[in-house]
């Protein structure tokens, strides 16, 4: 029997009486930092509004972009779909390339892993490389996996998920089963020993509580932060957007005293950083999808709440689907030209008008190991990223599910070099407006994660978007 997530409340301590956001804000401008997201999805965009993503990383591209002295830059890595070893590959390179621009720039970064993703990912091995490649190997990591928007709180040391208004430990859910990056434990000291392999122990790991948040306030979160030991990780619990902006005050003063920090963090973490509303809610504009065509949702994810959101659009009876069979796909000789077919009949849907699903099929294929069942996961997501690639009339929006799917998607099949995030169409689903290099400028891109949102909640973004 799980507790009550309002009873659970109604026991701690109340929220530290002041808004801190103005003070926050002021310091972060005063300090004439970026801070800079590298997302292992897109989905880490969920929160924000009015920044920049980048889905690749030369010097060059950072470097004009640090330029623009923004408050905020989002660099997609996808590093999720990846074995760890090409992980590790990754994030030394962007690592160099950012340390690289920072220097070119003259701007001083603040470096976020934002990785939630209910504690899935390549996680002490990631940040650790980051750390090796920007010099910060004796940073402590802090880990703040708190995710207001989705529900998700840290209470006690332990991660919680909200379901049916009960706290479900997250090691419950079915996001721990995850074939790659599965999870035994929702106390996060004893995930950081199990995710070390033993390395950090949990005796080891270090916590702010909600009690250090609330009655202590800033003054105290610095005082425990400047106390870890250099290498250390220490755990942020935090049930609200104003423990976030205590935790965030704290940092900021114990950065201050000289202590260097790397931060693994959800979506929520990064909006509160620089001082700004977490999650303020895009309206969609007419002139955005003003078009004859038809729009497009691609679905990838296959956790239990995207099978759910699809069968609800689906039953509504608006919208021509095409079902993707992956245990076929896997037996395929002509990929290439199955890819072409289903471009060619989208097309045709798209430029008469209709709206379009093409969906993966809910069965999970999985293989030997974690490393093969992330073949089989990249398989089709190129899959996914042909057709894209292979059509040729431009949608009046796209809906991209899942979000190694969105990112794929963006980078490979929509040639997304940049992107503004207009902000979140409804809690949890970012928004973004395409550049100018990309397949189809200025097309309305909504990357809408696998575990966000109720039942109807796919069926709403396309509401709000004029279709379905």
């Amino acid at each position: 029997m799980y507790e009550n997530v309002n009873e659970k409340f109604n026991q701690l301590p109340p929220d530290y009486p002041e808004d801190l956001l103005p003070a926050i804000q002021k310091e972060f401008l005063e300090s004439e930092k970026t801070i800079v997201v590298l997302d292992d999805d897109p989905t880490g965009t969920q929160t924000c509004y009015d920044v920049m993503v980048l889905t690749s990383w030369e010097v060059a591209l950072i470097t004009a972009e640090l330029r623009q002295q923004p408050s905020i830059l989002y660099i997609l890595t996808n590093s999720r779909s990846l074995p760890e070893a090409e992980a590790i590959h990754l994030a030394l390179e962007i690592g160099r390339n950012l340390k690289e621009a920072a220097k070119e720039s003259q701007r001083e970064v603040v470096v976020v892993s934002r990785s939630d993703s209910t504690l899935r990912g390549h996680f002490p091995a990631e940040v650790d490389a980051v750390a090796k490649a920007l010099g910060f190997q004796g940073a402590v990591t802090v880990l703040v996996p708190a995710f207001i928007e989705g529900a998700r709180y840290t209470i006690d040391d332990v991660h919680y998920l909200v379901e049916n208004e009960e706290l479900v430990p997250v090691s419950d859910t079915p996001f721990a089963k995850d074939v790659s990056f599965g999870y035994q434990h929702a106390n996060l000291k004893e995930w950081v020993e199990e995710k070390t392999r033993g390395l950090i122990k949990a005796s080891e790991v270090n916590s702010v509580s909600i009690e250090d948040l609330r009655a202590g306030g800033p003054k105290v979160v610095a005082e425990k932060l400047e106390a870890c030991a250099n290498g250390s990780v220490c755990i942020m619990n935090a049930a609200s957007y104003r423990d976030l902006e205590v935790g965030v005050l704290g940092l900021i003063m114990a950065e201050r005293s000289g202590k260097k920090f790397l931060y693994r963090t959800s979506a929520t973490f990064v909006p509160t950083r620089a001082g700004m509303v977490s999650g303020k809610l895009y309206v969609p504009q007419k002139e955005d999808t003003a078009s004859s065509h038809g729009s497009l949702v691609m679905v990838g994810s296959h956790v239990p709440k995207t099978t759910a959101q699809l069968a609800y659009l689906l039953k509504q009876g608006r919208h021509q689907k095409l079902e993707i069979d992956v245990s076929q796909l896997l037996q395929s000789q002509d990929l290439s030209g199955e890819a072409s077919a289903i471009s060619a009949q989208v097309d045709a849907w798209l430029a008469a008008g209709e709206d379009v699903v093409v969906h993966t099929s809910r069965r999970l294929e999985t293989g030997a190991d974690a490393e093969s069942s992330l073949k089989i996961n990249a398989l089709v997501s190129s899959f996914l990223v042909a057709i894209v690639r292979g059509t040729s009339v431009r949608p009046k929006f796209i809906v991209a599910k899942g979000g190694i799917t969105s990112s794929d998607l963006a980078s490979k099949g929509l040639l997304v070099q940049k992107a503004t995030v207009l902000g979140p169409v409804i809690p949890g689903v970012p928004v973004w407006k395409l550049h100018q290099e990309s397949k189809f400028p200025g097309l309305i891109y909504v990357v809408f994660p696998g575990n966000v949102g109720d039942d109807k909640a796919l069926t709403l973004v396309c509401e709000k978007f004029g279709a379905g």
